[in-house]
């Protein structure tokens, strides 16, 4: 069962924007891209309070981050799955 997870038996198949959008919906990357944002900006926070001391200060680098990190995370996915090695 893990190998054929792991191992798409279909080489040839070719990705469309419409095959790949059938896989996962674009909706379902910016879902993912907030929730992962979420964890990774409350890490963020919490390192920067430790490193500076001010927490303000940790938040408003928490607000940059946020926005700056989910915007490249969902071009990241999206280009990630157009791409066929390892599928």
């Amino acid at each position: 069962m893990i190998e054929h997870v792991l191992i798409n038996s279909d080489q040839n198949e070719k990705t469309t924007y419409k095959t790949d959008s059938a896989k996962e919906k674009p909706l379902r990357s910016i879902v993912k891209s907030i929730s992962w944002r979420i964890i990774g900006t409350l890490d963020t926070i919490l390192i920067s309070w430790i490193v500076t001391g001010h927490l303000a200060l940790a938040f408003k680098i928490g607000s940059v981050e946020l926005v700056t990190k989910m915007v490249l995370y969902f071009f990241h996915e999206r280009i990630w799955n157009t791409i066929k090695w390892g599928k």
